[in-house]
């Protein structure tokens, strides 16, 4: 009697270089240029001493740039205990293709640092990043030209203004340095909607979907985001933002959201602030009233709901749960929620997904925003901002005066003249480049997964589209 052995799960590197494999498999690259833009051009690994509590603690640290085929490359830096190099390496890759996707003019990099932050108080934690940042800027790989890094899982504002800091304190006479990071606090540099931006993304993505009837048909649903019931795992900023954003605006019903200490459930849909207010209080969603509290959290990914918002780990959707997942349309928040061998479960089934290196675009967008903003040293909005103002004026006050025509018969709508009138400020520019960078994206994916009969889903779609971008900045180089 044979026995079966069970199918192995893909690594998380391993599903990145599959989800690669099958699209160049589908495009006529030579086998060099395929090599050169799958393979990580470079890893540095530091492990430094930081002197705590009465003693020297040893951390390992990683900076990772996958590709330069445009420079400065782009990354976030995360902390977490599971940090590793192929962690690193396999994130990197997708911020090259990422970048690529939405085009922004950045090669593909990632860090990470292995610590739980919850283990150390706050400077102590300022001590070990300004010693980690170190490491990385005497070699440059924190430099506004050359790498740039942004806040990942774990890491904030806060933390970005310390490596900016630290940065200045190196090299004091760069004029640009505090475009050497991205994510920083707005009274550091930083720019109005850049902690929202992964949310908001997901949030633009949703609706440049649900605007082709035929996408959303193929996704088995109908209609608009209206009324749609998702559930979400991972309520930190990017889930946060997303479902907030979703439920206020859109209309869409947040049903459950899964986090670490279990889950809730409501059909009647859930107080995304609520829930947020009572985690930042509590540590966690147990005891918050008003729901159903499941502790075997993971199992609500399974739930029937009309949309799934994996965002937080890797891997939460795989060979052991995806033959249960019920949701028709799984939007990823997340880097790699959906491993490859769950990918072809989900993809046999039916079920479209929105790909990860698309949908968090919008944090990458904001922060090309905030790069630009620091190298031009002015904030949005600030010279055309009044002129636009005055210009909108002088329409106003010629249809008050029609309007004053009795023979006329007609009124200016109440609110129009203050609405008109305000000109966009710093956050209403941030977000209509990243709604036109989001709807930009989703065409030349969408073009590709109508276009190509060798092409049956979107993720295959972003690769190509990203791909060939790669290869011809690799050709235009010389390669």
């Amino acid at each position: 009697m044979t026995v079966q052995q069970p199918i192995q799960e893909p690594s998380f590197r391993e599903s990145v270089d599959l989800m690669f494999n099958r699209a160049v498999a589908l495009m006529d690259l030579s086998p060099g240029l395929e090599e050169k833009i799958r393979v990580c051009n470079a890893t540095y690994t530091v492990r430094f001493g930081v002197r705590l509590r009465g003693a020297i603690h040893t951390f390992t640290g990683y900076r990772s740039v996958h590709s330069e085929h445009m420079e400065p490359v782009k990354g976030g830096i995360r902390y977490a205990m599971a940090v590793n190099q192929d962690e690193v390496e396999a994130l990197a890759a997708l911020m090259t293709y990422k970048c690529a996707l939405v085009d922004a003019p950045f090669g593909g990099s990632k860090g990470g640092l292995r610590i739980n932050p919850a283990d150390w108080e706050e400077h102590e934690l300022e001590l070990i990043t300004r010693r980690f940042a170190y490491e990385l800027i005497k070699r440059d790989l924190i430099n506004p030209a050359q790498n740039v890094p942004a806040p990942d899982m774990g890491t904030g504002e806060r933390e970005m203004a310390w490596i900016a800091d630290q940065y200045k304190r190196m090299n004091t006479t760069d004029i640009n340095g505090a475009a050497c990071v991205t994510g920083k606090p707005t009274n550091a540099g930083g720019i109005a909607g850049r902690v929202e931006a992964t949310g908001r993304g997901v949030q633009y993505a949703l609706r440049e979907f649900f605007r082709y009837p035929e996408d959303v048909a193929k996704a088995h649903l109908s209609g608009k985001l209206e009324g749609k019931h998702i559930i979400v795992q991972g309520l930190g900023n990017v889930g946060y933002h997303a479902a907030k954003f979703l439920c206020e605006e859109d209309g869409a019903k947040i049903i459950g959201i899964i986090e670490r200490d279990g889950a809730l459930y409501n059909e009647n849909g859930l107080d995304v602030e609520a829930v947020r207010a009572w985690i930042v209080k509590h540590g966690g969603v147990t005891g918050y009233p008003d729901a159903e509290h499941r502790v075997a959290g993971a199992e609500l990914l399974e739930a029937e709901c009309d949309i799934l918002i994996p965002a937080a780990l890797e891997g939460v959707i795989n060979l052991g749960n995806a033959d249960r997942i019920k949701a028709p349309l799984i939007i990823e928040a997340a880097n790699g929620p959906v491993t490859a061998g769950a990918d072809a479960i989900l993809r046999e089934k039916g079920c479209v997904i929105i790909p990860d290196m698309y949908a968090n675009a919008g944090g990458v967008t904001v922060s090309y925003f905030e790069w630009v903003k620091n190298l031009s040293h002015i904030r949005f909005g600030r010279m055309q901002r009044r002129q636009e103002e005055s210009r909108h004026q002088l329409v106003v006050d010629e249809l008050e005066r029609l309007s004053a025509d009795k023979h006329l018969g007609w009124t200016i709508s109440p609110g129009f003249k203050e609405k008109y009138l305000r000109g966009a400020d710093e956050i209403e520019l941030v977000r209509s480049g990243l709604d036109d960078t989001m709807r930009a994206a989703y065409q030349a994916m969408r073009a590709v997964w109508y276009e190509r009969d060798d092409v049956d889903d979107l993720r295959t779609a972003a690769y190509l589209v990203s791909i060939r971008k790669v290869a011809d900045s690799y050709r235009a180089k010389g390669l």
